[in-house]
């Protein structure tokens, strides 16, 4: 699979060389790709720095993971490439969300309503995430979309990561798992990911 990463800090990178180390063919993209060698040499071969809206041509799935403060501007300079995309967001709010939203996953689907997004890989820290990777009993991993082909294509790369997806609904679930939410920092494992999900709905009655 092709997968465009938008973003190159922490998040972005490591999730980066996740996707290479299971065999994905990666292309990482930011404001400035050519500052980004080292991110790149970190890919085992399987990566490459491009401009945002070339990467996401490129990708048949692209991983939304830049600072939330520059995911506005990294929508448009992604453009029309956005359209018909499938998009797993990675991202947390750190400001009130605007426009109506109840979630920032919601946020960004106001700015790129033609994208297939999914919200995903947000409810951790890295340090979290890189401990339980691939370990037994896997560290559930929960997935909001809309999208048949965004949660096909989430549960892919969410399993060659070394997680166990799980679906917790629709976009609007969304805010369950962004801060404030009541699976936000919640490291459960796949066995009890229906429970926690069930008490997380309750909370938010």
């Amino acid at each position: 699979m092709h997968i465009g990463v938008i973003g190159a800090g922490q998040l972005g990178a490591t999730l980066a060389e996740w996707c290479a180390e299971s065999g994905h063919d990666v292309a990482v993209a930011s404001r400035h790709p050519e500052r980004l060698g080292g991110v790149v040499d970190h890919l085992g071969g399987h990566g490459t720095a491009m401009p945002v809206a070339e990467a996401v041509s490129f990708a048949d799935v692209v991983l939304f993971a830049p600072n939330w403060e520059t995911a506005h501007e990294a929508i448009d300079l992604a453009g029309g490439e956005l359209n018909g995309k499938i998009v797993i967001d990675a991202t947390n709010p750190t400001v009130p969300v605007l426009d109506g939203a109840s979630s920032g996953f919601e946020q960004l689907i106001s700015w790129a309503p033609e994208a297939h997004w999914a919200k995903a890989l947000n409810t951790l820290p890295m340090e979290v995430l890189s401990y339980r990777r691939g370990h037994d009993p896997l560290l559930a991993e929960f997935v909001c979309t809309d999208h048949k082909d965004a949660r096909q294509a989430a549960t892919t790369i969410i399993r060659d990561m070394g997680f166990a997806p799980f679906y917790a609904g629709g976009a609007r679930a969304a805010r369950l798992t962004e801060p404030g939410g009541p699976l936000q920092h919640n490291a459960v494992d796949v066995f009890h990911a229906t429970d926690a999900l069930a008490e997380a709905m309750i909370a938010l009655r």
